[in-house]
């Protein structure tokens, strides 16, 4: 056998240096440059990666993150059933990039009765991942470098990192709220917009505004002549309007929905944005849509194809199933979009009257899922720390789910920077629960306010 004579090649490789001093093989060599792009300077922190985690390891009860913890309707689990196990092994495949083709005719069937006109849906409709990637392709497909974003507050907090990443600038507008009479609790209709503050957002560098109705995490269901009001501005100053309407079925009260696509000169300058997660109650199934004139969707679909390209066959054609059973019963009392508000609006009571029994005053919401309370009067729980930048409900939510096993997220991460700490003593619960959840949460409250009050 014979030996070698000398060192291995690897360390020959090693121990040899290049010119300028470096070895030709070191796993010291580390990039010098910036990495990242430019466009993710600070936007890389998230609220919902860090109170998701919170609520992992503390948490109970969970009131924060915004999904229900029961299951969808007996007749979409069947239709997506039916589509996995069924004999057309074609949906297992590929289907149309912007849409498979059942899912989005029964969108334009559908949107179009409810805008009243009549829509392609081939060039009307695109099919998303989520909402939040129909979202990330509007601001993609319209916002360039120097362009201003109209973003009210409080707003959904994606609005304003995806702005940014597009090389816009968010510009915000506050709603205003106004004290109700008679000592009543708040409602979200008591948050509105100062219409000449609105108007003064506008200019030559506005290309869009972004309008949530009903909105998150207020629950604010925009009126007529709010709505008109923003309509009015943006022909003005022909601006775009990005209009996310995944709440569109969670109206209470009697109020209605009204979809500012529908209003006059709007329908050629607006994306309506919709989900099947909030729409269905199927969250983790990632169907959404936008619904808009084809000089609009057209760009979307370069951002869609050169990104994500495709969405699931399978969970596409079950929500195609659910909407051709709603178009049949639309208007009807089995229609799912009737029952269910119906039943999330006595969970919402339920837990308004939960949270004021105890102290912490609810806003009542007009729509979504969500509610807002103030926690003034629990102030005295978790102390002011002077001079930190952390706003106050952001420590009072962590204290909260620390100490007391009950999670919801802070007001202020809907808010600009500049605006945090105007609106730092409220926290916004989720009632889209199980009944067993609210009671948990309740018991949790009652417990909470007994110790306050023993001696």
């Amino acid at each position: 056998m014979l030996r070698r004579a000398g060192p291995s090649l690897r360390h020959f490789l090693l121990e040899r240096k290049s010119s300028s001093g470096y070895s030709l093989y070191s796993s010291e060599a580390k990039m010098s440059r910036q990495v990242q792009a430019r466009r993710l300077e600070g936007i890389d922190k998230n609220i919902w990666v860090e109170f998701v985690k919170l609520a992992a390891t503390y948490s109970t009860v969970n009131l924060g993150q915004g999904f229900p913890d029961f299951p969808p309707p007996d007749f979409l689990k069947e239709a997506f059933v039916r589509a996995l196990s069924g004999k057309n092994h074609m949906l297992h495949q590929y289907t149309r990039a912007f849409g498979h083709p059942p899912l989005v005719k029964i969108l334009a069937q559908f949107f179009g009765k409810l805008l009243g006109r009549d829509l392609d849906p081939m060039t009307n409709v695109m099919v998303t991942v989520g909402a939040y990637q129909a979202l990330f392709c509007c601001f993609q497909a319209f916002v360039d470098e120097g362009d201003e974003v109209i973003i009210i507050e409080p707003f959904f907090d994606c609005y304003e990192p995806m702005v940014k990443m597009a090389g816009g600038t968010p510009v915000f507008v506050p709603l205003r709220p106004k004290a109700p009479k008679d000592g009543k609790l708040m409602s979200s209709a008591d948050w509105q917009l100062d219409p000449d503050d609105l108007a003064s957002k506008f200019n030559e560098r506005t290309k869009a505004i972004v309008l949530n109705s009903p909105n998150n995490p207020l629950g604010k269901v925009f009126s007529r002549g709010e709505l008109e009001l923003i309509a009015d501005l943006c022909v003005k100053h022909d601006v775009l309007c990005i209009s996310d309407e995944v709440y569109e079925w969670l109206v209470y009260d009697g109020k209605e929905h009204i979809r500012i696509a529908s209003l006059q000169g709007m329908w050629d300058r607006t994306v309506i944005i919709g989900s099947a997660g909030k729409t269905f109650s199927a969250t983790g199934w990632k169907v959404g849509w936008t619904v808009g004139p084809n000089r609009l969707l057209q760009h979307l679909h370069t951002v869609h194809q050169n990104s994500v390209y495709h969405c699931a066959t399978v969970a596409q054609d079950a929500v195609a199933q659910g909407f051709q059973r709603e178009l049949e019963l639309y208007g009807k009392p089995d229609s799912y979009f009737i029952q269910l508000p119906k039943e999330l609006q006595q969970k919402r009571d339920w837990l308004i009257q939960s949270l004021d029994a105890v102290g912490m005053k609810p806003i009542v919401p007009e729509g979504t899922y969500f509610l807002v309370a103030d926690i003034s009067k629990f102030k005295s729980d978790v102390p002011d720390v002077p001079d930190s930048d952390e706003p106050y409900d952001s420590r009072f939510a962590k204290w909260m789910v620390k100490n007391k096993g009950l999670a919801a997220i802070p007001l202020s991460a809907f808010y600009s920077e500049a605006h945090k700490n105007n609106y730092n003593h409220f926290i916004r619960f989720c009632f889209a629960k199980e009944e067993a959840t609210l009671k948990a949460a309740n018991d949790i409250l009652q417990k909470w306010k007994q110790e306050k009050t023993s001696p």
